[in-house]
């Protein structure tokens, strides 16, 4: 008997120019014809990025058959610029959402007045829901009466929201249980799946999934793993994130000189850690690719996820490359 398959999917980011742009287009189908659940695309501070996010989720929902997920910040909008926002995104044909409150203006503190109408995630989906009922309630379907009209659909489609976790905590939380709490409002709100935020070793998800439960979180939640392939990477990402070090990958990482051998150091370890938290019980694997799929794509063929597929030759013959 076959095991069930296990859910993965990818992050990616908007083209910075026209050269990113093809080669973006050439990652999407790559990473499309293993069959994720979905591909997120990020969305730039205070929306810097919001039509080169939006055309990235259609090329993927016009030229592959994968769900587009697209995230959303609400940090600096005021209600009137989210529910036009959403509303956009919706006539697009994206349904499905992650829900972020953002990051504060650079230089900004946590006493400005930075955060506009919506000062959490949790209201962002609120929002997202909201807007989608009201704009079905004037959707109309053709009428097969000869008199022509239309009709109100008897149901509409529905939005998947997703929600960001911390499981190692955000940098701006103040108490070592407020990760959970901000989570269990979120689900409330009607967030239907969290994604987290990379990590390094298995024990700080697992541990904070083991939290969530206990306090009552019962939507996924999808541990967020990025194959870090230079130590340049992975400096930045400690910078950023503030993150546990992970002393082997860095110590390796940083003796290496030769890029294929740290490419190689960096899916090993990535390979490591999702099978710890499969083994765990994790549910699926987000994927954070830096739009470049040959690493995201040996992560899950080392990690037993594309089993029965042409991939591995072709993995081993760099021709993703």
């Amino acid at each position: 008997m076959s095991r069930e398959r296990v859910p993965f999917s990818f992050e990616l980011f908007p083209p910075r120019n026209a050269v990113a742009a093809h080669t973006l287009w050439d990652t999407i189908q790559q990473l499309a014809s293993v069959g994720p659940e979905f591909m997120s695309v990020t969305y730039g501070a205070n929306g810097s990025s919001r039509e080169s996010s939006l055309e990235v989720l259609r090329y993927i929902l016009e030229h592959t058959s994968v769900l587009p997920l697209a995230h959303l910040t609400c940090v600096g909008s005021s209600h009137y610029e989210a529910n036009r926002l959403v509303r956009e995104f919706l006539d697009a044909g994206i349904t499905n959402f992650l829900a972020l409150r953002g990051d504060p203006p650079h230089g900004a503190v946590e006493g400005d007045q930075f955060l506009g109408d919506l000062g959490s995630a949790s209201e962002l989906v609120q929002l997202i829901h909201r807007v989608q009922t009201e704009r079905a309630q004037y959707a109309t379907l053709p009428s097969r009466s000869p008199a022509g009209g239309g009709s109100i659909p008897s149901s509409r489609q529905k939005v998947r929201v997703a929600v960001a976790a911390f499981p190692n905590g955000h940098p701006r939380s103040k108490r070592s249980n407020q990760d959970i709490d901000t989570l269990l409002a979120k689900q409330t709100s009607g967030a239907t799946v969290a994604i987290t935020q990379l990590f390094f070793h298995a024990e700080d998800y697992l541990g904070f999934v083991a939290g969530a439960r206990a306090a009552g979180v019962t939507i996924p939640i999808l541990p967020g793993v990025m194959p870090t392939t230079t130590p340049t990477r992975l400096e930045r990402i400690l910078a950023l994130t503030g993150e546990r070090r992970p002393d082997e990958l860095s110590r390796r990482l940083h003796a290496s000189d030769s890029l294929d051998e740290q490419s190689q150091i960096g899916v090993a370890h990535a390979v490591m850690l999702s099978r710890e938290i499969l083994a765990g019980g994790a549910p699926g694997l987000h994927l954070y690719t830096f739009n470049q799929h040959q690493a995201a794509l040996s992560v899950l063929e080392g990690a037993g996820l594309l089993a029965g597929t042409d991939l591995t030759s072709k993995i081993q013959r760099k021709e993703f490359v």
